[in-house]
């Protein structure tokens, strides 16, 4: 039979260890701290897409020079404008693995534009197209080069259709935040080119980025030369003039580097509750797509 003094001194290791267990899982010495907080609901509510009807959706496609293969598209509307309303634009890049169709079946953008425009939000259209499944949106050894067909292919097609192309917005998740961040930094050596299109805003979600080429994912670089060529840190002067926002949940793989791009940026957005999932994503659309709305037409 264990002693009074046994059963203490057992119970009091065992709460130092519990404690010891928290700590490390907390500070991410321990492995798995999202997956405890997503069981126990600390990683936030899911976003809820809005019980509000769809606008337009124009799809197609075009043979990209610059992707090398015929890439898809689609140019969505808010409810109550036309498929040919003169509209400002956002161009949204999907995540890895996705294609021009994400942004509306994994998570519904289409009515949560809507939603801000009823909301007061100064409408704006989205235009999403395919930028492969695993370029992360920035040239590659093999000749893929995303950022020539968003910049020289689907602006230039946007504009046929009408739409207001001289002052745009990005908007990516994950691989397609990255993308985003960077395809924005890089845009500003295009102005001296093209001065009469700019983008003027860009929104960020949980973007894919690393501080070290060793921590990225396999595929996402050709090399050390092309992870150092494509980082988005250090480029402040390419972000001039563009307003820049950026979110990220807290039990993110990717929230630190997105906190210290956020603080070297000085932009907008947090850390929240979340984690690198869809639910997240959903939840921060709203704040997103009013911030891009707001700077369209500042």
């Amino acid at each position: 039979m264990l002693s009074r003094r046994t059963l203490v001194r057992t119970g009091v290791a065992a709460s130092v260890a519990g404690v010891a267990a928290v700590a490390g899982l907390e500070s991410g010495v321990i492995p798995g701290r999202a997956r405890v907080h997503d069981v126990l609901g600390l990683t936030g509510p899911d976003g809820v897409v809005p019980d509000v009807p769809a606008g337009p959706v124009e799809s197609g496609s075009f043979e990209s020079f610059g992707r090398r293969t015929a890439v898809g598209y689609s140019v969505i509307y808010p409810h109550g404008y036309s498929d040919t309303a003169a509209l400002p634009v956002v161009l949204v890049l999907h995540g890895r693995g996705g294609d021009h169709t994400s942004a509306v079946n994994d998570l519904g953008i289409d009515r949560y534009l809507t939603a801000a425009v009823q909301a007061g939000t100064a409408p704006f259209a989205l235009a999403t197209v395919d930028g492969g499944r695993d370029t992360y949106w920035h040239r590659r050894a093999d000749g893929h080069d995303p950022g020539y067909m968003l910049n020289q292919e689907l602006l230039p097609l946007l504009a046929d259709r009408g739409l207001r192309t001289q002052r745009y917005g990005v908007l990516g998740w994950s691989m397609g935040g990255y993308g985003a961040l960077l395809f924005a930094a890089l845009d500003y050596w295009q102005r001296m080119v093209r001065p009469e299109r700019k983008a003027v805003a860009v929104g960020a979600l949980s973007p894919a980025l690393w501080r070290r080429f060793e921590d990225s994912a396999p595929g996402a670089f050709d090399g050390v030369e092309d992870f150092e060529l494509s980082s988005v840190f250090g480029r402040r002067s390419g972000f001039r003039d563009v307003a820049v926002r950026i979110d990220c949940g807290r039990d993110d793989p990717f929230a630190e580097a997105a906190g210290e791009l956020r603080t070297e940026l000085r932009a907008q957005g947090g850390t929240q509750l979340g984690a690198h999932t869809p639910g997240y994503w959903r939840r921060m659309l709203p704040d997103q797509l009013r911030f891009l709305g707001a700077k369209l037409s500042a």
